[in-house]
């Protein structure tokens, strides 16, 4: 979900390895790139620690459950992220309302960031003029996949996850300044870590608490820097619940993607 470049995905799994060492509990590193769809990989029945987006957890049917969220760096100390809404750096539009009439991407219709984070933002614009959009341009995947698309001007503009920008303001300084950012979402529940349901509560208690205290171990400290992250924090089921009602309202007005 996270992966911007290979040093990064290096990071991630150092700090896999580290939470295996912290905790005890031998995990495997699984790869499952874009496009091998996400749902295949919560709908396994052996998952420790496996990033899954903030709606689906609240929404799906995928036996999880969760054990803490990431933290990012840029944020007031708090589980929470929004979506950026980004346009090329030379484009002549200047705020969101300048986009309209032209051409949106979005990710996938089951994440928050890509795709339900825009509908909520654009709700009243909709309600107000109808169309916002010459083109609705999906699904793209993946942030990455949203960059690719603007900075080969197949979109005018498009969603980007915060923390993604924030790791690729790090990882690809020049690729972002490539880009400008015309309007940023409210800030919602961060993706989360969540474990199978099979898996053993003492497993899962075991990498929750070696999550907590990763930002107290002095190996822990530095991939947590590299990946902008400050820590992990427990989360309630019920906090990612504001997401399916945020959906559900831009459902029940007939307003069902970004356009």
């Amino acid at each position: 979900m996270y992966a911007v470049d290979n040093a990064t995905i290096a990071a991630w799994s150092a700090l896999f390895s580290r939470i295996a060492a912290l905790s005890g509990v031998p995990l495997d590193i699984i790869a499952h790139a874009a496009p091998a769809p996400l749902e295949d990989l919560w709908r396994r029945d052996d998952l420790g620690l496996a990033f899954m987006c903030g709606y689906p957890f609240a929404s799906g049917p995928f036996s999880v459950r969760p054990v803490a969220a990431p933290v990012p760096a840029s944020g007031d100390g708090m589980p929470f992220y929004a979506t950026h809404l980004v346009v090329r750096a030379r484009s002549d539009i200047a705020t969101l309302q300048d986009s309209f009439g032209h051409r949106i991407g979005w990710t996938v219709a089951h994440s928050q960031s890509g795709f339900n984070a825009i509908r909520t933002h654009l709700l009243g614009d909709w309600r107000e003029r109808g169309l916002l959009y010459r083109e609705s341009i999906g699904p793209l995947l993946t942030p990455r996949r949203v960059v690719e698309a603007l900075l080969a001007e197949r979109i005018d503009i498009g969603p980007l996850d915060s923390y993604f920008y924030d790791l690729l303001l790090v990882a690809e300084p020049e690729t972002a300044a490539r880009l400008r950012i015309v309007a940023t979402t409210t800030p919602r529940p961060m993706p989360l870590l969540v474990a199978s349901q099979a898996v053993e509560n003492e497993v899962v208690a075991s990498l929750q608490q070696a999550l907590l205290a990763i930002a107290d171990d002095p190996a822990g400290r530095e991939i947590l820097a590299h990946l902008r992250l400050t820590g992990f924090q427990v989360v309630e089921a019920e906090s990612y619940r504001i997401l399916v009602r945020e959906a559900q309202a831009a459902d029940a007005a007939g307003y069902m993607q970004p356009g």
